[in-house]
This record gives structure tokens, sequence and C-alpha cells, in this order.
């Protein structure tokens, strides 16, 4: 049995979006800024893209979706096309729970001499509101929260944050890699100014993603040439998986409402199984949760040497030996063996910030492999820490 329980990492690519993908390939490989009827088409592709990209936001301006290769440089964009903008370092606010593809650029301007403040967060990796008020200075030019964080699955007070920034005219970026086609998102409602997108957590093709910049917003081109994507994202488009992202994203926007309700059903299922389980903590937010999110801390209720040496890594591989798939952490970071720093920032000692393990549900995600997993995870369990006989 062949249980795919790795969604956060990536998505298997719809097969509607397999053969269109493969259509566009043969028929549309036309160069998007050519004036022939080969580009022209091509370039039909690609502004329809953008217009079922626009709608998983819904963003009224098609123009306002800014495609890149992946949720990576959508984010990288984000900071980076905002920051230089300043001749002189200015102050930006994070959460200390940020996926690397924030805090790595945001590091880098640190050690150019901009000010960071790392919001904290409570046990559960939620942020208080008051903290983002009582951060905020007279140089404050950038907040970036991520709305869905992809290894404890919780989903922060976007809605309050977003505002609090407004309040003070201060651009607000999301992270909307995990959240984007699982949960609604509505920028005409919330004052979100720029939000990040990946094609390939929405069973799209990897190697496209999108930035929504809200009109009116300016950022400078990390990438200088071409003149594309309204010269903020030089290089000649990628029509076909393009093409495939805004067809998951029409797929999404109209599948959303049943198919997250049935994730939620299954996400909490699987929570309950494991709950007579002593070797496992859940991590994360139970009430504002990714609907499709499940995680855990290895509990070591013994602190032999023995079972020290059970890791969360440790834990993935015996459950591929089941044939089962899920991960240890975030998937950009799940081949190092270090603390997670997701895990340390909501108070986990450095020993269980290495024994963390996520599974994440998708589409092809049923009952019977949500109740065979839940087995399957506690026999592993008990294996390697046989002082105890817990349920099978």
């Amino acid at each position: 049995m062949q249980i795919y329980l790795d969604h956060s990492a990536t998505t298997p690519p719809r097969s509607e979006v397999v053969a269109y993908v493969s259509q566009l390939l043969t028929e549309e490989w036309g160069n998007p800024s050519s004036l022939h009827q080969w580009g022209q088409r091509a370039a039909m592709v690609i502004e329809t893209a953008r217009v079922q990209v626009a709608s998983l936001v819904n963003a009224r301006e098609p123009e306002s979706i800014i495609f890149t290769s992946g949720g990576t440089e959508a984010d990288n964009l984000a900071i980076l096309g905002i920051a230089r903008q300043y001749s002189t370092p200015q102050h930006l606010i994070i959460s200390s729970i940020e996926h690397p593809a924030i805090s790595e650029p945001v590091a880098c301007l640190e050690a150019q001499g901009w000010e960071v403040t790392r919001l904290a967060v409570n046990g559960q990796g939620r942020i208080n509101p008051w903290d983002l008020k009582a951060a905020i200075q007279s140089n404050t030019v950038l907040i970036s929260i991520i709305y869905g964080q992809s290894e404890i699955g919780t989903v922060q007070p976007i809605e309050e944050l977003s505002n609090i920034a407004h309040d003070h005219a201060i651009l607000f970026h999301t992270d909307a890699v995990q959240s984007a086609g699982r949960l609604s998102i509505d920028v005409q409602r919330l004052p979100i100014d720029l939000l990040s997108i990946s094609s390939h957590k929405i069973y799209g093709i990897q190697g496209a993603g999108a930035l929504y910049v809200r009109p009116g917003v300016d950022i400078d081109p990390l990438l200088l040439g071409g003149g594309q994507e309204g010269k903020k994202r030089s290089g000649t488009q990628s029509v076909g998986i393009i093409g495939g992202f805004g067809l998951a994203a029409e797929l999404a926007v109209r599948e959303m409402a049943t198919e997250s309700s049935r994730l939620i059903g299954l996400r909490d299922r699987l929570f309950d199984l494991m709950a007579d389980c002593p070797y496992v903590i859940p991590t994360g937010d139970r009430l504002y949760r990714l609907p499709h999110h499940v995680s855990f801390v290895i509990n070591d209720p013994f602190q032999t040497s023995e079972t020290e040496k059970i890791t969360g890594k440790m834990i993935v591989r015996q459950m591929n030996l089941a044939g089962i798939a899920i991960s240890a952490g975030s998937a950009c970071h799940s081949g190092k063996l270090s603390p997670s720093p997701i895990l340390l920032a909501m108070g986990y000692s450095e020993k269980e910030a290495i024994k963390g393990i996520r599974l994440t549900l998708g589409q092809n995600t049923t009952r019977e492999d949500i109740d065979w997993t839940a087995m399957v995870l506690k026999q592993v369990l008990n294996r390697l820490m046989p002082q105890l006989v817990i349920a099978k």
C-alpha cells in the first residue's frame, strides 16, 4: 500500500493539468513577446492564466499578478523589491517562524544595516497582534507575516495583522504558498499589498509561482533584461507551466470549499486516532490550522541514550519503508539534522526540535489511508520505544 502524505512539500500534478501542459508544449511553443501569430497565441495563454491565478485571491486586476519561477522567487521579489527602493537601511518586521524564502533575504538585508524585528509566537505558533503594534517604528516600511506555516500548520490572524499595517500606512506582505487554494483569500477585503503563491502546491507543475502586487504599490525588479511581466520580472515566460498553473488555480477555486471541508475531516480524524499514543505531541494550533495539515513532535517519555537518538528523520525513513511518505518539518531543510528553527521559536528544546514530523493530506487521500497511516505510525513508534504498549 502506497500512501503519499507530503502535500505541503509538493502536490502531484492533476491529470487535467498534465494534459493541458502537454498540449501547450506541442501547440503553443511560441515566445510570448513575439509579435507574430505564434507569439501572440502564447501570450494569450499567459494572459488567460493571469486571470485564473488572480481569481484564486479575488484580485480584480489581472495585471496585479506577476509570474515567477516559484514561491521562493515571489517571496524574494516582495522583500527585496521593496527594500531596493530605499537608499538607506530602514526597519522591517517579520515573524520568528517564516519560511527560509523570507527569513534568508531578510537576514541579508540585516547584514547590510537594515533593522529587523522578528515577532515572537506562542506555543501554538500564533502571533499576538498587540506585539505587532508595539514593534512598529517610524521607519518601518514593510511587514511580512506567513499566512499558514508549512511545518506546524498554524494560520495567522492575517486580517488583524494586515489591518494594523494598513492603519500605520505600512506595506504588508504574506507568504500564502501553503494557504492559497486551501483557504479562501480575498485581497479586496483584506488590506494585503503583496502575496506569494506557488503552482506546485495546488496540483500544478513545479517551476511557476506568482506575486500579487496591489495596484499602486511599486516594486523594483530583481532581474533585468527583456522587461517581461510589466518590467517586474524579465525572462521569457514558460508558457506551458504557467498555463498549467492557471488551470490548477481555476480548478482550486471551483473545488476549494468542498475539498477543504473534506480535508479538515480527515485531518481531525488522524489527530484523534493518534490521541492515545504517548509518543507524539501535536504541534501548532488545532483551531487556526491549515485544512490538510497534521504535525507532531515525537515524545520521549524515557529519555534514555537510545530513545534520545530517535529523530523526525528516522520516523520518515521508517514510514517510507512501509510505503508512506511523510516529512520531518519543512521540506526545504529536511536534509539537515539540525533543530527546527520553527519549533525552537515555539519554545521547544533543541532535543525536541529535531523530533518534528509532518503529515499533509491531499485530493487523493482517503479515510482508509488515514486509518492505515495511524496504525503504521503507532507500530513504528512502538517498535522504536518498546517500553510501553500502545493501541494498535
